[in-house]
């Protein structure tokens, strides 16, 4: 049972917030049902789909979802594992055997040290990625993932249910 149920009746500034959640990306989630009790949290987290944008023309849709993925399977984060699977699955991709290349490999590495180890990034990583990306690839890159984090910490912790869409998708 979630810490913090999702909205039921709406605010007239929450009934605004779900229908530009609506028009921008389409769905709710069980995870933005419940940020909505706060308009400006669920704003904030949806500036994750706003780094995914920027990071698409230079990292490629592919490599953000490994990335994603990688950064939530180490945190064994259901949702967030639940999500990236979905996507990976939906570009044609098998999680469970993804041959990688060695950009995605090196972000996979980078996307697992973020979640475990922050302050402990393997000192061949960060060259790697800096002979790949410049710095405001590199900034997008670690928001993105500071955010990623951030919505796997907020499912985790306020222990919000499983979409029934994603249940399919979760190995845990």
């Amino acid at each position: 049972m979630a810490r913090i149920p999702q909205v039921g009746e709406r605010t007239t500034a929450q009934t605004a917030a779900e229908a530009e959640e609506l028009r921008l990306r389409g769905r709710m989630t069980n995870m933005k049902r419940t940020l909505l009790h706060s308009p400006v949290a669920l704003r904030v987290y949806g500036e994750w789909f706003a780094l995914r944008d920027e990071l698409r023309p230079v990292v490629g849709d592919r490599a953000i979802w490994i990335f994603a993925h990688a950064i939530s399977k180490a945190a064994g984060s259901p949702i967030g594992i639940g999500f990236m699977r979905r996507a990976l699955v939906q570009l044609g991709l098998n999680p469970d055997a993804l041959p990688l290349t060695p950009d995605e490999a090196a972000l996979v590495r980078f996307g697992e040290a973020i979640s475990t180890r922050p302050k402990a990034i393997p000192a061949d990583i960060w060259p790697a990625l800096e002979e790949r990306y410049g710095p405001k690839t590199l900034v997008d890159l670690v928001a993105f993932a500071g955010l990623m984090v951030a919505t796997n910490l907020f499912n985790d912790l306020v222990e919000v249910e499983l979409d029934e869409e994603l249940k399919s998708f979760n190995p845990l």
